[in-house]
């Protein structure tokens, strides 16, 4: 083998010596480790470090796992040294048999990384054995007349042991009759033959006895005795000649049992009873006389069991052909076994990883295996290899040993376990194979992210919804198994507030759900977006995150609120004066009114409830417009009164009213006159209600009073004095009349405090004025048509006279344009569309607008007096005032069933001004009679 060696021998008790050793190392690649140790060796001998040889120091002995392998093993390795000791009794001659050359084939292998190195130990024969005859005693009868010269073959001694331990030669103890020759054979062996050394005479010996003595090489030789017994015959002078010296045959392996396989044939020159010869197996082993049989008197040789060449290759037989005057001869036979492809060949798996990680690295070793084919040449040959279409391969590693490794992605998402199976093919014709299969089981990584159902989610949530319902369910998945799959929500961001986001919403860790917390106003919070996380168990741990947008649906739980026309803060009602001039189709004055709600449920719509004279006047449906329906005449009564209702698109409709109070008048002073001291005309039908009414009230009076004054003098013992304090006449008196100008901040320029009955201690507190506000400068009723006169409860207007100061010129420009009139639409005529208020902001800034104007009125900065359009606006928030100021309310409101969209639409105003300036606001002391 290409490099230097090294041998070990047993010299004395208990010690093993070894006089050449091979190097680990040798310079061809894959060059096997040599070992040679005598057989018999004591368990736990020292074979040689292994460790070293493989370069290994001790500490890689146990952590890279040093071990050998073999079909039988007969040897380990010492843990701690590395050192390859002798594990089970090693004998020779039972291990090779008669094989010359003994040889024990070894694997060593060692981990991190896995690499196996080939170990040969040749095994050294000793002087185990003696030599040993088949018969202990030897009977030959030879004629008389044999010659001088002449040569008996002997029966030769066998021994296991071989090379000098086997057998060296024969002695035979002295006798002037015969003397030994001993014959090598040309394979080395030796046979003992008596040479006749002097004639034979029957008469004077009969027969003659000698000892024959096999002594082999060893030191000390062993030995072996037979006795031989010669009996003098008759004459016999021609011994039997075989055709052939060496009779040699080949056979196939696949031979039946019973087949004739060779006949020997010998001849013998005499005659007669001399001339017949009988055939005899002589010097051979038995496991051959076993397996072949030679007909005595034919010579044929047929074979008793089966050919194996695996077992025995060659078989070498001595036959012998003896006639009946005991001369014989011999010939050699030797039997070649062929070899056929009868062998499949074996895989045998020598390490195996059967649990993979999904995210291993291509070219990672699985198993480590071998093959074995007992077969000779190609038949012998054996090639390896798996099925397609999967994610490993295999690849020689070095004689006859494979390596299965990874070849591709791993994803047990997709495929949780692969059943691979190994197919080993020999050489043969037709080729064997066989297969092996192992299941490879791939273990789980946290590689897959959650993934939500949809992209992005939207939600309708009605407001004024139960607080802690589920208004949404998110889920996510992950393909992963254990906790690497189980997911969790989160709220990961959201464009609320952090604080507020909590009273908000929130999710289930678990399920997904997510939770109001309180109940949603649309009027404050349209909508808002979550960001919402799923995170999975996995270390390190995966998420992902989804949009969920949630809307809040407008419900009609706000009633629209009158902006105009509104009470003064004393309680008293304002008035529009109308000119008497004025035409039919003339813009009196406009109900204005907002609603919190958007949609549908903000579309307010206008109804007149109750009218004085309800031909005179006209409503528009939809922008709360009133109209002089006809001119008017001398009949008709100079104060009228318009109850509207303002209802909304909801479902229910909410509603709210408004009271218009309209004095025909051409001036100021001339409607004065009107609200003191010309009554109303009576409305017959609205007289019988009245009356109704007070009978109706009288009776009610009356029988509370008598509920009361049972009750009183019944627990007039437990009322002290002071809780009647809140029914004293300065607390409930009437103020003077004032016109306010200025307005606190908020959304009703009023404030109150309420008187509220305490049912244990029966005292009350009334609502009255808390901060009354004050006017720096009156407004005086003078000659302009256009002042706003505060009237007191009672119908004198001239009780308080003082009251009353000049007014500002009127402002003659008092026309608006089309996109400047008051109210929540245009000036159109009819049920017009317009846009409609939209939010509560809107209507915030209508209210503070209008405040600001009448603000901007009582600090005198501009004049009182309005012209004759201005629909009593001007007259109360001064000429500045136009609706150019006020946002449309009715944008973003759309009609069911129609596309259009809903715009100002420019409407025809009053064809002429009336004289003395018209459309001036009042305000009136008393009631409307009924």
């Amino acid at each position: 083998m290409g490099g230097s060696c090294a041998q070990r021998r047993c010299a004395g008790r208990g010690q093993v010596l070894f006089p050449w050793l091979l190097p680990l190392f040798c310079s061809a690649l894959g060059e096997p480790i040599r070992y040679s140790i005598p057989e018999e060796l004591t368990k736990g001998s020292v074979v040689g470090n292994l460790a070293k040889d493989l370069g290994l120091s001790v500490l890689d002995v146990s952590a890279r796992k040093l071990r050998v392998s073999a079909e039988k093993l007969h040897f380990n390795v010492d843990a701690q040294s590395g050192d390859l000791l002798v594990k089970d009794r090693i004998d020779r001659e039972q291990i090779c048999k008669e094989r010359r050359r003994c040889e024990l084939q070894l694997e060593a292998v060692v981990e991190n990384p896995l690499n196996i190195f080939h170990v040969v130990v040749m095994i050294e024969d000793i002087n185990d054995h003696a030599p040993q005859f088949d018969k202990k005693k030897i009977d030959l009868e030879i004629f008389e007349s044999v010659s001088t010269g002449a040569r008996i073959s002997l029966d030769p001694a066998t021994d296991p042991d071989i090379n000098f331990n086997s057998i060296k030669d024969y002695q035979i103890n002295p006798n002037p009759y015969f003397s030994l020759i001993v014959r090598v054979n040309s394979d080395g062996g030796k046979y003992p033959e008596l040479s006749l050394e002097k004639l034979l005479d029957r008469e004077e010996q009969r027969s003659h006895r000698l000892i024959l003595t096999a002594l082999d090489g060893g030191d000390p030789p062993r030995s072996a005795t037979a006795q031989i017994e010669i009996f003098v015959k008759d004459t016999n002078d021609n011994p039997p000649v075989f055709s052939k010296d060496e009779y040699r045959i080949s056979l196939s392996e696949n031979l039946p049992p019973g087949s004739p396989v060779l006949q020997v044939t010998a001849t013998d020159a005499d005659e007669g009873v001399n001339a017949e010869i009988n055939y005899h197996f002589r010097s051979t082993a038995q496991s051959t006389r076993h397996m072949f049989s030679l007909d005595e008197k034919t010579g044929l040789i047929k074979n008793n069991q089966s050919l194996d060449f695996e077992d025995v290759e060659r078989y070498t037989m001595e036959v012998e052909a003896k006639d009946i005057g005991g001369l014989s001869t011999q010939c050699k036979v030797i039997i070649e076994i062929l070899d056929e492809n009868d062998n499949s060949p074996e895989i045998i798996i020598t390490s195996l990883s059967d649990q993979i990680l999904e995210d291993s690295p291509p070219g990672m070793v699985i198993a480590l295996f071998k093959t074995r084919d007992r077969d000779f040449g190609g038949n012998g040959e054996v090639t390896c290899d798996i099925e397609r279409d999967l994610p490993f391969k295999i690849y020689s590693s070095s004689n006859n040993y494979y390596k299965l490794v990874t070849d591709g992605v791993l994803d047990r998402e997709q495929v949780p376990e692969y059943n691979v199976t190994i197919i080993a093919t020999d050489g043969g014709k037709p080729p064997l194979s066989s297969s092996v299969n192992i299941t490879l089981h791939i273990i789980d990584v946290n590689d897959n992210v959650p993934v939500f159902q949809q992209a992005s989610y939207v939600v309708h949530v009605a407001e004024n919804n139960p607080p802690g319902a589920s208004i949404a369910q998110v889920s996510a998945s992950d393909p992963d198994l254990g906790p690497n799959g189980q997911v969790s929500y989160s709220i990961a961001a959201s464009d609320l507030e952090p604080r507020a986001l909590l009273s908000y919403v929130s999710v289930s860790e678990q399920s997904g759900v997510v939770f109001a917390q309180r109940a949603f106003d649309h009027e404050q919070l349209r909508s808002f977006e979550l960001t919402l996380q799923a995170r999975d168990h996995g270390s390190p741990a995966l998420s992902a995150n989804v949009s969920l947008r949630v809307l809040v649906g407008d419900r009609n739980d706000n009633a629209p609120r009158v902006l105009y026309p509104a009470l003064a803060p004393d309680g008293s009602a304002l008035f529009d004066t109308v000119p008497r001039a004025a035409e039919p189709g003339y813009l009196v004055t406009k109900v204005v009114a907002v609603d919190a709600d958007s949609g549908h449920n903000a579309w307010l719509s206008y109804h007149v409830l109750q009218a004085s004279d309800p031909g005179l006047f006209s409503l528009g449906l939809g922008t709360g417009e009133v109209h002089t329906a006809r001119a008017l005449g001398d009949r008709d009564a100079s104060r009228q009164r318009l109850v509207v209702a303002v209802r909304d698109g909801g479902q229910p409709p909410l509603s709210a009213t408004a009271t218009l109070h309209l004095v025909f008048a051409d001036s100021l002073q001339e409607a004065l006159p009107d609200l003191s001291d010309r009554p109303v005309p009576p409305d017959p039908q609205a007289e019988l209600q009245f009356y109704l009414v007070v009978a109706l009230a009288l009776i009610s009076v009356l029988f509370l009073l008598a509920v009361i004054l049972a009750i009183a003098l019944r627990l007039r013992s437990s009322f002290s004095p002071t809780e009647w304090g809140c029914f004293q006449q300065s607390l409930c008196s009437k103020s003077e009349p004032r016109v306010p100008f200025n307005y606190s901040e908020g959304t009703l320029p009023y404030s109150y405090n309420l008187c509220v009955a305490h049912m244990g201690t029966t005292e009350f507190n009334f609502l009255k004025s808390t901060a009354p506000l004050h006017s720096t400068q009156d407004v005086v009723g003078g000659n302009s048509p256009g002042a706003l006169i505060p009237v007191p409860v009672e119908d004198n207007l001239t009780s308080h006279p003082e009251t009353l100061t000049p007014q500002a010129p009127p402002n003659t420009d008092w026309r608006f344009s089309q996109a400047q009139r008051p109210g929540t639409s245009g000036s159109q005529n009819g049920d017009e569309t317009g846009t409609w208020p939209n939010n509560q902001f809107d209507t915030e800034m209508l209210q503070a607008m209008i405040l600001a104007s009448a603000s901007e009125a009582a600090d005198g900065s501009s004049t009182l007096g309005g012209g004759a359009g201005t629909m009593g606006l001007s007259a109360r928030y001064g000429p500045q005032f136009t609706l150019q100021h006020v946002p449309d309310y009715r944008q973003n409101v759309y009609i069911p069933g129609s596309n259009a969209t809903l715009t100002n639409a420019p409407g025809k105003r009053d064809g002429k001004t009336p004289a003395g300036g018209n459309g001036n606001k009042k305000k009136s002391g008393k009631k409307e009679k009924k």
